[in-house]
């Protein structure tokens, strides 16, 4: 059924083009009905319809996208997109360009003065500007996202967060065969044999650790930047390996999980994982 708006009223902006982070300044009216029954009439549709009409971003009330069924409304003007889809409503993925001394892991709930979720940087103010998805950004969004691949506190760089069971089902199941890619500075310059220890394996309590493939970034008196790629989930091996080999880490940030790069995202905004990637 294509959508129409269903009053006589001057048409306002449709609901897909609001900016994203836009603060809805709405009040809603008490004694009024609920959206989702002026949507219904409107468009003649079921209530789950109407409902998923509004959970999917398509329904504005006086200009501005409204994403609560249970909204009241009275003499607003009510107006659902032109391309309104009754498709189902997608689980998405955000990537984060996570700042140094924020908990990758962490639910939002669980903040604490020594504990702050990287989860909680994501919001609609947050979203890159450049985020090539074209993805129009939703409330439901934020909801029931699950961090995948640790990263420790004082890294910075790419975290995924995700709604897609098939994505949470590769991350941890897969992960083992998944390489990330990170650059670890360290003061001063780093010799050659240096590299050539890291790269041929260094022991534990006489047990090998994970293999690790570090090559040098960029070298200079006060500090260098070295470039791992390790497969697994390993969190402080960079720090153990640049210990037991007399470097000083001074920053680390992750620049891929698998295939999927963070880009060009400044730090403490996040994307959307666009449909051709895979992780």
């Amino acid at each position: 059924m294509q959508a129409m708006i269903a009053e006589t009223r001057p048409a306002q902006q449709s609901a897909s083009k609001k900016p994203p982070g836009k603060t809805l300044d709405l009040k809603a009216a008490p004694e009024g009905e609920r959206l989702s029954k002026r949507v219904m009439a409107q468009m003649g549709c079921s209530r789950s319809d109407a409902e998923q009409y509004i959970e999917g971003g398509w329904v504005s009330v006086n200009g501005q996208v409204v994403e609560e069924a249970m909204f009241r409304v009275a003499h607003q003007t009510v107006a659902i997109d032109p391309q309104a889809s009754l498709l189902a409503l997608a689980a998405v993925t955000l990537l984060l360009h996570k700042p140094p001394g924020f908990d990758a892991m962490a639910a939002p709930e669980q903040a604490k003065p020594r504990v702050k979720p990287a989860q909680a940087l994501l919001a609609p103010a947050t979203h890159g500007e450049g985020d090539p998805s074209g993805q129009r950004v939703l409330k439901r969004h934020f909801a029931k996202l699950t961090a995948c691949m640790p990263l420790e506190a004082a890294a910075s760089g790419l975290v995924v967060f995700t709604q897609d069971w098939r994505v949470l089902r590769k991350l941890e199941e897969d992960a083992h065969l998944i390489e990330q890619e990170l650059i670890v500075e360290v003061a001063g310059n780093v010799e050659t044999a240096v590299l050539k220890r890291l790269n041929h394996g260094i022991a534990s309590d006489g047990q090998p650790l994970p293999p690790v493939k570090v090559s040098l970034n960029s070298t200079g008196d006060a500090s260098s930047k070295l470039r791992f790629a390790v497969k697994g989930n390993h969190p402080g091996l960079m720090a153990y390996l640049c210990e037991r080999v007399g470097l000083e880490i001074q920053s680390m940030k992750r620049l891929r999980v698998g295939r999927v790069g963070m880009g060009p995202l400044p730090q403490g905004q996040w994307r959307y994982l666009q449909a051709h990637e895979r992780f």
